[in-house]
């Protein structure tokens, strides 16, 4: 049996490009990036980023194209596949990409992920995390206690 499986969280680099399938089907291409972190024989920190290509199919490309911007953070599920095709110049290209069959979108953080607007609200105030509809969104309040692992039933 064979598996082939890619699951990544990371930031989106750039805006999502949406484009039309000449069936009419939607596809969105991004790039996210992710980080490596390790220590080297000599106990120096080294850290390497990996940009990966995500192309995403359907009605979640739109989804993915109308409320994700640059600097958001995604976990992709999906399949890795590498396409081929002849450049004008005569050479083969490759390229080698994700195909998402879920996307997950990571936490709001405010103004600097984009905001995302109420659904067929055209005010411009709703791009506010805090406010829908001029109402504040309700927060949590968590306790300050700390969680003793004996408390666990399990």
């Amino acid at each position: 049996m064979f598996y082939n499986k890619a699951i990544i969280i990371g930031n989106v680099t750039r805006d999502p490009e949406i484009k039309a399938l000449p069936s009419g089907a939607k596809v969105t291409s991004l790039s996210v990036a992710t980080n490596r972190v390790w220590k080297d024989q000599a106990g120096a920190k080294k850290e390497q980023t990996d940009f990966h290509n995500v192309v995403v199919f359907g009605r979640q490309a739109e989804t993915v194209a109308q409320y994700i911007k640059k600097g958001s953070m995604l976990m992709i599920e999906g399949r890795i596949q590498t396409r081929s095709w002849d450049g004008a110049d005569g050479k083969k290209n490759y390229r080698t990409e994700i195909v998402a069959d879920r996307v997950q979108f990571g936490p709001r953080g405010g103004a600097t992920s984009g905001g995302t607007t109420v659904a067929g609200s055209n005010d411009p105030q709703s791009n506010s995390p805090m406010s829908q509809g001029g109402k504040d969104v309700e927060t949590i309040d968590y306790p300050d206690d700390d969680i003793n692992a004996e408390d666990i039933p399990f």
